[in-house]
């Protein structure tokens, strides 16, 4: 009698906390991210380039506790994002949302691979369906005149306040379609 009693108190409380947490996943809104296009085109400063992106990333997601962030491989072209690949994407990772991106370096000097540490990222935010929603773009000497400081540093100053954008983009589109209803 007790064993039962015990057994099915175990069950009934393993029920509850897997129909809790089931709910808070649902809350949870899930971000794809792919590897920035990196402008100009030079192999050695892409990987740097996306370590210290995703690091910004990653970051600026922790804040918020309803965005988990999905990271691919793969990079997409900023300009000709496909509206059918994006949402292939989605749909096999099971993202609410799809980001492509882009870091511009800035070029100085007469060489052909000499860089200032002054970048421009942009981000493209799309719906799982592939529908473009809001785009940013964040420009780090005009917004910061950082004249100082590492490639790495602009990248992950630049990502922020790219994201930062998007959210306020987002706020403002989710009062309009509030006030349209």
């Amino acid at each position: 009698m007790r064993k039962e009693l015990l057994f099915s108190i175990i069950l009934i409380f393993g029920f509850t906390i897997n129909t809790i947490s089931a709910q808070k996943r649902s809350d949870v809104q899930s971000i794809l991210y792919f590897n920035p296009e990196v402008e100009p085109d030079v192999e050695e400063v892409k990987e740097p380039t996306n370590l210290a992106f995703f690091s910004a990333v990653s970051d600026n997601l922790s804040l918020h506790r309803k965005s988990k962030m999905l990271k691919t491989e793969t990079q997409l072209s900023f300009e000709t994002a496909d509206q059918q690949t994006i949402s292939d994407y989605a749909i096999n990772n099971d993202a609410d949302f799809v980001t492509v991106s882009k870091v511009k370096y800035f070029k100085v000097g007469l060489g052909k691979y000499v860089f200032s540490n002054q970048v421009i990222v942009s981000m493209k935010l799309f719906d799982k369906s592939g529908n473009l929603i809001t785009e940013s773009s964040y420009d780090t000497y005009k917004k910061n005149m950082r004249m100082l400081g590492s490639a790495e540093n602009s990248i992950k100053i630049g990502t922020a306040g790219a994201l930062k954008t998007i959210l306020k983009n987002l706020r403002k589109i989710k009062l309009v379609s509030e006030n349209d209803m």
